[in-house]
């Protein structure tokens, strides 16, 4: 009994001591309403598991209904944390960059990613991004558009025609990933991209979780695919840079190189350990939002076939104005506005990304809430684009909200917004629509499981792949 009640007495010590070190300094007199959960892990688990059951916008929405405030504190991925709702928030957010917040990711996207552009602030982060928006300028975006729509319609013809069924969701993500590493790399070895996409599928399940570095757990393997993704890619660094030196591989070939050759504002060439650091980012960034997004957009026009057959009219005009084999170009994007809409309400109702996460810089005041300094922020996309007061009948499908003006300022943010907006917005555009084009001209399709659940981990993603049926479209 005296060992029992000498256990517990120690136990109960190491709580208390725990509480103390882990909860957050509340001293500040007027903090936003809200919780912060158990000791250490706060309200994560609930937070991680709207995602994981599909309603990332739930956990946002019961607590502003709770605390009757488009603002409240919670303790999130071991952070004291202030979640700001709405456009108002958004734009708080976005237009304070640098100035009342900057961008910051949980401790197990840093420890994952290294150091890169995400993991940057300030003039640093402005002069890197910079460097990098240089490769994705009007021109570069302009000429890819033909070489998007070859390596489509050629992943069209391999996997998918001729097929009776197939598994949707891992046959995109091979597509978007095998674009991306062509784009980005200049990678046609077949080998070298099923490792890579391998590695990728284990390391994209720990990126939004808890960091906890033990055996079994969702971090440990996705660290160490990080570590295997980066051995190949600094093996392809290496080989880039005596390619150039050598001058059988130019400055302007692919992002590798235009990283490797060219130096940001100060003069300053990007070491070898951030190249590989940025590749490991945009290599993630640029592929799985592009899957998620292209597999709902299956989905749901297999549901809504009206707006099927107005996206289908709109592309055989585009398809009528082309010659026999000619590809597609820039202008023919142009002329694909009703498609655009239907993919930005698909990404409406199913964000590619729930939100982002920013760190106040200075003790400010929002909406008559004290935020201190040092605490973490969180706007939801997902949130934002279920708010009944910017988007009325808002579970229903309606393409026509993105006519005119569209939707108002901040209310519509897939893809971020201010100075950290995602810097690859346009190449995903041209590579969503080109997809769309060459679908639509080929297949028809139904679910074999139209019930089938879609949850965030951290992407949409269908539970069972989303199998669907497959006939050519002239049959």
């Amino acid at each position: 009994m005296q060992v029992f009640t000498l256990a517990s007495a120690l136990a109960l010590l190491l709580l208390l001591v725990l509480i103390k070190l882990f909860k957050p300094k509340t001293d500040h007199l007027n903090l936003p309403p809200g919780s912060f959960g158990w000791p250490i892990i706060g309200e994560s688990l609930e937070f991680l598991r709207s995602q994981r059951d599909g309603s990332p916008a739930k956990f946002i929405q019961d607590r502003m209904t709770k605390y009757n405030s488009p603002v409240f504190k919670t303790s999130v991925l071991g952070e004291p944390m202030v979640i700001l709702f709405g456009p108002a928030g958004n734009k708080f957010l976005f237009s304070n960059e640098g100035k009342k917040v900057a961008l910051w990711w949980p401790s197990s996207v840093r420890k994952l990613m290294g150091r890169c552009l995400v993991a940057k602030a300030g003039d640093e982060a402005k002069s890197e991004k910079k460097l990098l928006m240089s490769f994705f300028n009007p021109e570069a975006l302009m000429r890819s558009v033909g070489v998007i729509d070859e390596l489509t319609k050629d992943h069209l013809r391999t996997h998918w025609e001729g097929k009776d069924q197939l598994e949707a969701y891992s046959t995109l993500k091979q597509h978007t990933f095998e674009l991306a590493c062509r784009l980005f790399m200049s990678i046609t070895d077949p080998e070298l991209i099923s490792r890579l996409a391998e590695h990728f599928h284990v390391f994209l399940r720990g990126v939004i979780d808890l960091p906890i570095n033990v055996p079994g757990t969702k971090f440990y393997r996705s660290k160490k695919a990080a570590d295997n993704i980066r051995k190949e890619l600094r093996v392809l660094v290496k080989q880039r840079q005596m390619e150039l030196e050598k001058k059988t591989a130019s400055p302007s070939q692919d992002l590798m190189c235009h990283l490797i050759t060219n130096a940001d504002e100060n003069g300053k060439l990007m070491p070898e350990v951030e190249i590989v650091n940025n590749m490991l980012n945009l290599l993630f960034a640029g592929h799985d939002t592009s899957t998620s997004t292209l597999v709902l957009i299956i989905k749901y026009l297999s549901e809504l076939p009206h707006v099927l057959e107005k996206v289908i009219a709109e592309q055989r005009e585009v398809a009528a104005s082309k010659v026999q084999g000619e590809l597609l170009r820039w202008e023919d994007l142009q002329k694909m506005r009703y498609s655009w809409n239907v993919i930005s309400e698909v990404m409406r109702l199913s964000a590619p990304i729930i939100g982002s996460f920013r760190e106040a810089l200075v003790d400010f005041t929002y909406e008559g809430y004290t935020i201190p300094k040092g605490w973490k922020l969180h706007w939801s996309a997902s949130a934002t684009h279920r708010d009944p007061k910017y988007h009325t009948r808002t579970l229903a499908f309606d393409e026509s909200r993105f006519e005119g003006s569209g939707p108002a300022p901040y209310s519509f943010v897939p893809f971020g917004g201010g100075p950290r907006m995602c810097l690859g917005l346009e190449f995903a555009r041209v590579e969503l629509l080109v997809f769309l084009h060459n679908l639509v001209d080929g297949f028809r399709w139904s679910l074999v499981n139209p019930d089938e659940k879609i949850i965030y981990d951290p992407m949409p993603i269908p539970v069972k792949g989303l199998a669907i049926r497959l006939r050519p479209c002239n049959s």
